[in-house]
């Protein structure tokens, strides 16, 4: 086994990253080690690196991943050798938000991947590595061999999200409209129809994203045409941009459910008034993050659909975990919809 750790350091917006070695640490009690083999690139971490997010630096970015737990601390030791993707956050299970809310994502020791500085902990934060440490309380679920790694990596950020984003929907809908066909709306989208539900239609300014969509069986249009969709009894807002909420809002039928979920961030005010919401009676809804169960069902949605070129075709062939600044500038060109690293077979 490898006793060191390769990975690339962020040092701030407008810095190159910064390929480092550190030792490989021991687990602790309840910890696990995880050799990286592909990592993808998540919206949000573009967003860090261009300074509309602020993370705590020195920090090793990354969240979405895939690996093998090679070292494992006491109370853990079966994990050993166990293919897996994990929580984007670990939880303490104790608190309120765990225990009574239902909320585990919003637990009041809360750990976020990706997000945190060299200083907390080990350091090993961060999925642009070629190893990662999962702290106690960090859910894993079994990756099955059917899976490549490149389907699989992206599945504990925005697959997870989107099936979040169902789990609150009320009983019975059978007509949604989801709001962006990046990879959150498209998995929106795909999980709606596999489960059954009637009429979905995914809107995108991109041909490219509308043709993905549509391959799921979703009714894919341009936002400029949304004033067709009538009488839905949700909208799913998952491109992060607000004045579509008016569209959204007029797409609903009285009583519906808008739900939100792209927005994180700070340029979201809504071109919405109280009178609109009491008038229509609607429902709002904000969701973010994910509990563990919505990973599990993340995970076997992609299990059901086994080797599949719709999936497959959504993430780039990995590049070396070393060029990851060219990975990057390949996300901002939006040719695929996650661009993949690995660690490089040389380091």
């Amino acid at each position: 086994m490898t006793s060191s750790v390769v990975a690339q350091v962020f040092d701030g917006p407008g810095q190159p990253f910064r390929l480092e070695q550190y030792p490989l640490p021991t687990p602790g009690p309840g910890e696990r080690i995880v050799a990286i083999s592909c990592a993808t690139l998540c919206g949000s971490d573009v967003h860090t690196i261009e300074g509309r997010r602020h993370e705590p630096t020195p920090a090793i970015l990354g969240h979405e991943g895939i690996g093998e737990v090679i070292a494992a601390g006491t109370g853990v030791e079966h994990d050993l050798g166990r293919r897996v993707t994990w929580t984007l956050a670990d939880s303490c299970g104790q608190c309120r938000f765990c225990q009574q809310l239902d909320l585990p994502q919003k637990c009041d020791d809360l750990f976020k991947y990706g997000h945190a500085s060299l200083t907390d902990g080990t350091g090993l934060n961060g999925t642009y590595s070629s190893h990662v440490l999962l702290r106690r309380g960090t859910h894993l679920v079994d990756v099955p061999a059917t899976i490549s790694d490149t389907v699989a990596a992206p599945a504990n950020c925005a697959l997870a999200t989107a099936v979040a984003a169902i789990d609150v929907l009320p009983e019975g809908v059978d007509r949604i409209l989801v709001q962006g066909a990046g990879l959150l709306g498209l998995y929106a989208a795909a999980l709606l129809r596999h489960r059954g539900v009637k009429s979905v239609w995914c809107c995108d300014p991109l041909e490219k994203r509308r043709q993905q969509v549509a391959a799921w069986d979703v009714t894919a249009i341009h936002p400029d045409d949304v004033g067709q969709v009538k009488e839905c009894d949700a909208v799913l807002e998952m491109a992060g941009y607000a004045p579509a909420v008016a569209d959204g809002v007029q797409a609903l039928r009285i009583g519906g459910t808008y739900v939100f979920v792209g927005m994180v961030h700070p340029d979201s005010q809504l071109p919405l008034t109280g009178e609109q919401v009491i008038r229509k009676s609607l429902r709002l809804q904000g969701v973010h993050n994910y509990a563990p169960r919505h990973l599990n069902q993340a995970v076997d949605f992609l299990a059901e659909l086994g080797q599949d070129d719709r999936l497959e075709n959504l993430v780039s062939p990995p590049r070396p975990l070393s060029e990851l600044s060219q990975a990057f500038s390949e996300a901002r060109s939006q040719t695929w919809l996650r661009v993949a690293v690995a660690p490089d077979s040389c380091l």
